[in-house]
């Protein structure tokens, strides 16, 4: 809203965030139960090697299980819930919202919400998780990037879902699916408990497939997207003209399902591909477009080659470049 907008009399703005008490213990509780106890999980993990090895069913286990819930949080919490990059039908957006909430990363809503105020805040004031804002030097560059990866989610300012995520909250599916995150994060734990139980017939498999399936893929899953946020808006290659400091990490895009590809998606948040380049490698659009082959997905929002062109930076090129 303008500066010098005129507000009907007695309304109120809308505030953006929320901050109280009883939001910070639950944030408190949700960093302690699902970013510190994957920690924990991982390092038990690997002293159960001692028990049972590693083996093919410990690595199908947590691939698979990285593999959907990835794609879960980047195609369906990401491209389609937050950006409506493409439409679907509803039976593929609830499925892909439980996948998303296997991950562990908040409920639906809440993550739309927070990652929208960071679009709208970037590296700037507001932003939840910017590293450039934490001072100069060597040590503010450090403090920025503990903070933005993993610090930030202790506590923070809660963004105000109406303000935010009004179009989620008006669909009752979708809402239905959210209020059951904690029960999603706990089925994404007991499916590869069950699978490593069946496979072994063993409680030692049964654990193993708890461990590597549930936790350490949590674990590996949540620095993957939390480097999305801290490095790569600190360091990789700038092709595109954009208002932040985002960047690309083409290296990354097949461990990062194509969210390496982070400057992309800045200059053009409304396109479900992150690689715009059929040549850049970039998974979770490789979903979004066999959903389109079966007539499951729709209205791609692609950007036009001359809109890509007029964004571009002089003296850029599609091959991989060092940002300056």
């Amino acid at each position: 809203m303008a500066e010098d907008a005129v507000l009907p009399e007695n309304s109120i703005p809308r505030r953006k965030t929320i901050s109280s008490p009883y939001i910070h213990r639950l944030q408190r509780r949700h960093f302690l139960l699902f970013d510190v106890a994957p920690i924990l999980g991982t390092v038990v993990a690997f002293g159960f090697l001692l028990v049972r090895p590693f083996g093919v069913m410990e690595f199908a286990l947590l691939f698979s299980m990285w593999l959907i819930t990835g794609l879960g949080v980047t195609v369906g919490y990401h491209r389609l819930f937050t950006h409506r990059t493409f439409k679907t039908e509803p039976w593929v957006a609830s499925v892909l919202a439980v996948l998303g909430s296997m991950a562990a990363q908040g409920g639906v809503v809440s993550w739309v919400a927070l990652h929208r105020r960071h679009h709208e805040n970037s590296d700037r004031e507001g932003d939840p998780h910017s590293p450039n804002l934490s001072g100069a030097g060597v040590l503010g560059a450090l403090r920025g990037l503990a903070h933005s990866h993993f610090l930030w989610m202790r506590r923070h300012e809660y963004p105000n879902v109406v303000h935010y995520a009004p179009d989620l909250i008006k669909d009752r599916a979708l809402m239905r699916i959210a209020r059951l995150y904690y029960y999603w994060v706990g089925l994404g734990l007991l499916i590869p408990a069950v699978i490593g139980w069946l496979v072994s017939l063993s409680w030692t498999g049964a654990v193993s497939g708890l461990l590597w399936g549930g936790f350490v893929r949590i674990f590996v899953l949540e620095h993957i997207v939390w480097a999305i946020n801290s490095f790569l808006h600190m360091f990789g290659t700038r092709p595109y003209e954009s208002r932040e400091n985002s960047h690309n990490g083409g290296v990354f895009a097949l461990a990062t399902l194509g969210e390496s590809w982070h400057n992309n998606h800045h200059a053009f948040p409304e396109s479900p591909s992150f690689g715009l380049q059929w040549y850049r490698l970039d998974p979770g659009f490789w979903l979004i477009t066999v959903l389109e082959s079966c007539g499951l997905a729709w209205e791609l929002k692609r950007p036009s080659q001359a809109r890509m062109a007029a964004k571009r930076i002089s003296g850029t090129s599609d091959s991989v470049r060092h940002a300056a």
